[in-house]
C-alpha cells in the first residue's frame, strides 16, 4: 500500500525535510505520486529507506550508500550490512578492552595513612593515579564498579587483596620455574585464579578484558618489570597462560 512522506517519516524515524533531501539527491526517489503531487512510497522504497539508514548508522556517506544500493540485490546488502555491523563491534570491544585492562593498574578509593601505605605497598603510591585514571576510565562501568568496591576496603581488605594477588603470581612464577607449559592445565588453571581475583576485589573481569591485562602485562614496561623481578619471563608466561585459559572457557 501506498505511503505518504509523513508515514514514511513516522515509520523510519527520519524528519520529513530528510526524506525529501533524499528525493532531492536520488537516493529515494518515491514510486509515484499522488493527484496533488504529494509524493507516496511504496513497500520497496521503504524497504531501501531501511538500507539506507542501516548504512548511515555505520556512518557510511551518501554518496557511497548510492553506489552501494545500485550494486546488488536486497540478500547481499543484508549480508554486508552484518559484516559491517560485526566488524563494528568487534572493533568496539576492542576498544572497551583497551580502557578497562589498564584499571587493574590503579588503585581507587585509597583511605589509608601514610605508614599504612608504605607497609602495604612500599614505595607505590596508589593516589598518585587516581587523577589520571579518572580521567581516563572514568566514564567505565569497570571503573566505578571498582571505585565502590575498594573505597570500603579496610586496612585488613588491602592485606588480604596483596597478600591473594603476591600467592597467585608467586604460583605462577613456581609452574614457569618447573617447566609447566604457559598453555598446560596448571598454568590455566593458575591464571583462572587471577581473573576471579580480580572480580572478587575490583570489578567484573570478563575474559575479553583479562586477555587485554596479559598483553599489557607484557607491552607495558612497568606491569613487565614487576613481573620480571619475580622471574625473569614472567609477564610473557602469564600472558599466554590467560589467553589459553580464555581460549578454553570460549570453546
Amino acid at each position: 500500500m501506498p505511503h505518504s512522506v509523513g508515514e514514511a517519516a513516522r515509520l523510519s524515524g527520519v524528519t520529513v525535510r530528510t526524506l525529501h533531501h533524499y528525493d532531492e539527491i536520488g537516493l529515494l526517489t518515491p514510486s509515484a505520486r499522488t493527484a496533488a503531487g504529494y509524493r507516496s512510497y511504496s513497500d520497496a522504497d521503504l524497504d531501501r529507506l531501511r538500507r539506507i539508514l542501516g548504512y548511515r548508522a555505520m556512518d557510511l556517506g551518501l554518496d557511497e550508500i548510492a553506489t552501494i544500493l545500485d550494486d546488488g540485490t536486497d540478500r547481499e546488502h543484508l549480508r554486508r550490512q552484518r559484516e559491517l555491523l560485526l566488524a563494528r563491534i568487534e572493533r568496539l570491544q576492542r576498544m572497551v578492552a583497551a580502557v578497562d585492562r589498564e584499571l587493574e593498574a590503579s588503585t581507587m578509593g585509597i583511605d589509608l595513612t601514610q605508614e599504612e601505605k608504605f607497609e602495604l605497598f612500599g614505595d607505590f603510591d596508589p593516589d598518585d593515579h587516581a587523577e589520571e585514571a579518572e580521567q581516563r576510565w572514568g566514564a567505565t562501568d569497570a571503573y566505578r564498579q571498582s571505585q565502590q568496591r575498594m573505597r570500603s576496603f579496610t586496612k585488613q581488605d588491602w592485606q588480604r587483596f596483596t597478600a591473594e594477588q603476591r600467592e597467585i603470581e608467586q604460583r605462577l612464577a613456581e609452574a614457569k620455574r618447573a617447566d609447566a607449559a604457559p598453555d598446560g592445565e596448571q598454568a590455566m588453571d593458575l591464571a583462572e585464579q587471577h581473573r576471579q581475583h580480580i572480580t572478587r576485589w575490583c570489578y567484573d573481569c570478563t575474559y575479553e578484558i583479562h586477555r587485554g591485562l596479559g598483553d599489557m602485562y607484557v607491552a607495558d614496561e612497568r606491569f613487565t618489570a614487576h613481573y620480571e623481578q619475580t622471574e625473569p619471563g614472567l609477564a610473557d608466561y602469564i600472558r599466554t597462560a590467560i589467553h589459553a585459559n580464555a581460549d578454553r572457557a570460549e570453546h
